[in-house]
């Protein structure tokens, strides 16, 4: 870059200083230096592109680009990878053995919201069909659920009225995760919303870049078509940042060669994963993969599971 912005930050430590009015002084005059860096940083850029230099591409840093490696990251094209995906639990979907079939259902006594929330579920995942629980156990729900030859179930559960917690069991063998829902916007609350169409949706899932958030991956992914309809132009987007999935449902449409229009169909909502069970719902018994153990795993804002 043609023009250096010189260094105006003085290397001196604003905590020595003992007076407090001093102190909040110089605290003020190194606030006003580092704005003045800043501002003489941007000009210099401008100029160097103006001139028609190559400038790099500013990375902001955000907790997410700064993420603690962790010994559990693994790159989806390994060799080693892909040949403990070819004999997991969700290889017959992959080696499109079976389709999908998915039973939505709720806990006992469900209120509105959480009956909206199980339909509009419904309509996000193409063959799926919606349930009342009728008091049965969810043992039992499994063993029937088996027997109709379904492929995963998803259960809602609910605390004060609303939506708080998904269960999604993979049949026959598991695995089952435990997810607590929050920032639901139903379909009826989106501005310009778009219609939902029967075209089976794009899966989009994105930042999964541990091995148990390659397994929350494909368990999603296993809960829709395997080949899409992609003139319906229908996507479905789970981003995971910070441990947090975001799912949305668009419709998106092409404007020109590099300009892409979206429009939301919902519903919308994060979750987060609590629990990761090997097999399917057992809560005595069961053998757990993972558990969110927030002291252990949150000392850190810099280090994530997914």
């Amino acid at each position: 870059m043609a023009d250096e912005v010189p260094n105006l930050i003085p290397a001196r430590s604003i905590s020595d200083i003992k007076n407090k009015i001093r102190r909040q002084e110089e605290f003020l005059k190194l606030k006003q230096q580092k704005l003045k860096l800043k501002k003489a940083k941007r000009k210099a850029i401008r100029k160097a592109i103006a001139a028609g230099k190559d400038v790099p591409k500013q990375i902001p840093r955000t907790i997410e680009s700064m993420r603690e490696p962790d010994e559990t990251m693994v790159d989806p094209e390994d060799q080693e990878i892909q040949v403990d995906q070819s004999n997991d639990e969700f290889s017959s979907y992959y080696n499109q053995d079976e389709s999908p079939k998915v039973l939505i259902t709720c806990s006992e006594n469900p209120h509105t919201w959480t009956i909206r929330f199980c339909r509009e579920l419904k309509a996000l995942i193409q063959d799926s069909i919606f349930l009342y629980r009728k008091h049965a156990s969810l043992k039992k729900l499994v063993e029937q659920a088996k027997s109709r030859e379904f492929t995963n179930i998803v259960v809602v559960t609910e605390d004060r009225r609303h939506p708080t917690g998904m269960l999604v069991i993979h049949l026959p063998e598991g695995p089952t995760a435990f997810f607590r829902i929050s920032s639901v916007k139903y379909c009826k609350n989106i501005r310009n919303r778009a219609a939902c169409t029967s075209h089976k949706p794009e899966i989009v899932m994105n930042n999964f870049r541990t091995r148990l958030g390659l397994s929350i991956g494909r368990l999603f992914t296993s809960l829709f078509q395997y080949n899409p309809d992609f003139h319906g132009r229908r996507v479905v987007t789970f981003h995971n940042q910070r441990d947090y999935i975001f799912v949305r449902h668009h419709r998106y449409e092409f404007k020109n060669e590099s300009k892409v229009a979206l429009q939301e169909i919902g519903p919308r909502f994060t979750l987060r994963l609590r629990s990761l069970q090997k097999n399917t719902f057992d809560s005595k018994f069961g053998e757990y993969e993972w558990i969110l153990k927030r002291h252990e795993m949150e000392s850190s804002r810099r280090r994530f599971c997914l």
